[in-house]
């Protein structure tokens, strides 16, 4: 199985950073609690004296929905969705342990962080242009398609994974508690971008190899190299 963006997509955004990650053997019988003190931590130090959206990670997200035509304070990325949470209620929601530590690594980057099922996904994944005939399983049950020209990430089998880009995640490919083939996605536009994915990457690593005691392995994505093969 590959992972990649679409050409159409690095020429419309070629300041485009991706890292990726994949580990097989996943289970949510880790205590992630450390772990998850010392991101959120970090993330509620750069809160001090501001709010999310004054962080460049962010700022960066909201041009981009800005370009795709999207009013960035009806849509955030997924890290900005995350810290408002976190600057409102003082902590962030537990769903899985996995999911738990990419989103407190998610927080205290400003970077938004995807993990996905292997198991839900048919064929390669890409993320591009939707067609407009891609089905999206909402975390309510209904069914939706993206709009033409929306960015999802779509399989070979005609389904979303993702709407408007790092918006929301498909219910179908979230991490449940029977996930083990796991492929982790972060994606950044700001200046320094390169250096803050690999730093998360390299984190994220470091947790999955440290907790759950698993090999990992990860890759930069860019418009030279745009695809990331999951053995």
């Amino acid at each position: 199985m590959h992972f990649g963006h679409s050409p159409a997509l690095w020429q419309a955004f070629p300041e485009l950073v991706a890292g990726t990650l994949h580990v097989q053997g996943i289970h949510d019988r880790v205590d992630v609690g450390g772990a998850l003190t010392r991101h959120v931590e970090r993330a509620q130090a750069r809160l001090q004296g501001g709010t999310e959206s004054d962080l460049p990670p962010i700022q960066a997200w909201r041009r981009a929905f800005g370009r795709m035509g999207l009013k960035p304070t009806q849509y955030r990325c997924a890290s900005e969705a995350l810290l408002r949470r976190l600057r409102k209620e003082g902590d962030l929601p537990r769903l899985h342990p996995l999911v738990d530590l990419c989103n407190a690594v998610s927080v205290a980057f400003a970077i938004p962080v995807a993990a996905l099922d292997l198991q839900r996904i048919d064929g390669d994944l890409q993320v591009r242009h939707a067609t407009g005939s891609e089905d999206y399983l909402a975390f309510s049950g209904e069914h939706e398609h993206p709009e033409p020209g929306e960015v999802t990430f779509a399989d070979d089998a005609g389904r979303a994974h993702a709407r408007r880009w790092t918006n929301r995640q498909s219910a179908l490919s979230a991490i449940q508690p029977a996930s083990a083939n796991v492929l982790i996605v972060a994606e950044a536009l700001h200046d320094g971008a390169a250096a803050d994915v690999r730093a998360l990457v390299d984190t994220l690593a470091h947790e999955l190899r440290t907790l759950w005691g698993l090999p990992v392995r990860s890759a930069l994505l860019s418009s030279h190299a745009p695809r990331f093969e999951c053995a």
